[in-house]
Parts: C-alpha cells; structure tokens; sequence
C-alpha cells in the first residue's frame, strides 16, 4: 500500500538533514541555506509546493541547491513515458529530494543527489509507482582514494538489497551520467536506478532511503578534507572548464531536467543545478602528463573497489 504521509514525512526530513549537514560544512562563520517555500495553484499545467533550499557565495560551496517537491498533474511528460508508452496520457504525482552543490575550491568535487517517487494514476484503478535517484560525484582534480571512498559508501548502501545490487547500480551510472556527444563521462559515477518497483513498495522505499541516508557520508568528508587546500587562477580556470561539461549533460541529456522542463515545473528550482562560473574553450586538450591530463585518465568507468 501506498503510504503518501510517509513519504513526504521522509522526504521533507532528508532535505532538514541535508542542509544541517551542509551549513555543519559551511562551518560557524559561513553562509547558510536561505529557503525559497513556492506554491503552484490549481489550473496551470502543475499543482504542488516544494521548498528550494540556495546558498551562493558560501565559505566552501560557491553554489548549491537541496530542494524538495510535491507536485501533480494532468499528464505525464514525454520523459517519463519515453521507455514506458503504455503510461502516455495518464496523470501523475511526483515527489522527492533533488541536491547539488558546487564548492569553491577545485580540489573539492562537485556531487548530484537524487531520489524521488513517481505515481501514474488513472481514474479508480492502482497507481502505477515507481522510484528513482541516485548520487555521482563530479571531481576536477584527481584524488583516487576521495573516488574508493565514495564508491564505498554507496555499495554499502546497496548491499543489504542483494550482493548484486551495487553492480547493476553504478554500471546504470556509468551509462547515464555520459556525454554522447563528446564520448566522456561526466565523471567519476556513483549509483543511479529508475522505474524501481522490484520487490514491492517497502523494499523500493527502503532502498531510496538508503541512498539517500549515505550521501553525507559519502561525499562530505571529501569537502572536509581538500576544502583548504591551496589553489590558485590555473586551477579555478579548469574547474570552470570542466563545469562546461556538467552544464551540457543537465541541458541536454538529464532526464529530471526534461521533466521538470516539459511538465511546465518551476524553472529556478529545475535549473539551481547549474554552476555560477562556467568556461568553453575551443578543442581544448590537457597538457601530457599534468593534473588535468590524470583527471581525464580517471574518467572512464573501472571498477573503485
């Protein structure tokens, strides 16, 4: 059965945990979390409510978003039914946590968090459900035991939910999280499933759950232990160039940013992904052997563990 309070009880508490853990980052003298509550009222393409919780110009995170949604609607968007057609034209509910944050310094990586459930309904018959997320880390220098630890982290997450589990996950975000117009990995991966219903609800939910519980520990002792280390012009100008590829993939391959897009969703919220600083530069190739050229060398998918 279908336990809508649970769910939002859950999803709205991740999101308190999430930017306590953040502003615990930010530290006594940075900057906090400022709260954008929206309200989308009957008769547009959308009715729900959300919270986006922004920081910019923080201590450690130069730009971040952990937002919450609840949101319905008439029909459901070509993304979401682009592998399930026999769903097209059905209303829907959507809701969930959706987290990036940017920290300043490029020796610290960027990392995406997600994890949602989506209901198709029509008229008195069962709701088709189904859940999503994930978590993947973006690094812009190379720090082989940061990525083993991340790797780690969310393997355990999985392993409670069968020894294979971990595998299928992160070869899913391996193949999601990939630029197929430059053949690149956006970076180092992490986890990502969709359509999950496998098992029944509580198993579902309990999975989400999981990931969502591990990304602080996953990915914030990472910012704890590079956010001082020394940087300078060199190496915020290919944080900036490589954020460009982060930008591309969220345009024009991510499939929460099409949704949110197509069913007419609120575009601050969908779009506080993206970095503040960004650079493009023409065929740009790194210097043999420099610490660029490593990063590249850690992007395709292997096996951290």
């Amino acid at each position: 059965m279908i336990d809508a309070a649970g769910l939002r009880d859950y999803f709205t508490s991740l999101q308190t945990r999430l930017v306590t853990a953040a502003e615990a980052t930010e530290g006594r003298h940075g900057c906090r979390f400022r709260a954008d509550r929206w309200q989308r009222e009957a008769g547009g393409p959308l009715t729900g409510s959300g919270c986006t919780s922004i920081i910019e110009g923080g201590r450690i995170f130069e730009r971040g978003g952990i937002a919450f949604s609840e949101v319905s609607g008439a029909t459901l968007p070509a993304s979401a039914t682009a592998r399930r057609p026999e769903l097209a034209g059905r209303a829907f509910a959507a809701m969930g946590v959706s987290l990036v944050l940017h920290p300043t310094n490029p020796f610290c990586p960027t990392a995406h968090m997600n994890v949602r459930v989506l209901l198709a309904t029509d008229g008195e018959a069962e709701p088709v459900w189904w859940f999503g997320g994930g978590m993947d880390l973006t690094p812009y220098y190379p720090f082989a035991e940061d990525v083993r630890h991340f790797h780690r982290t969310c393997r355990d997450a999985l392993q409670p939910f069968g020894d294979d589990c971990h595998a299928r996950y992160k070869k899913w975000c391996d193949e999601y999280f990939f630029l197929k117009h430059r053949n690149e990995p956006r970076g180092v991966g992490g986890i990502f499933f969709d359509d999950l219903c496998e098992g029944g609800f509580e198993r579902c939910f309990a999975l989400t759950r999981a990931v969502g519980d591990a990304f602080p520990i996953a990915y914030l002792p990472l910012v704890d232990k590079r956010q001082a280390t020394p940087y300078g012009e060199r190496e915020r100008d290919f944080q900036a160039y490589r954020r460009g590829r982060y930008v591309e993939f969220n345009l024009v391959w991510d499939r929460g940013t099409l949704f949110g897009l197509q069913s007419g969703g609120r575009t601050e919220s969908i779009l506080m992904s993206l970095p503040p600083t960004v650079k493009w530069r023409y065929d740009w190739r790194p210097e043999p052997g420099s610490a660029e050229a490593v990063l590249y060398d850690m992007l395709p998918p292997r096996d951290w563990l």
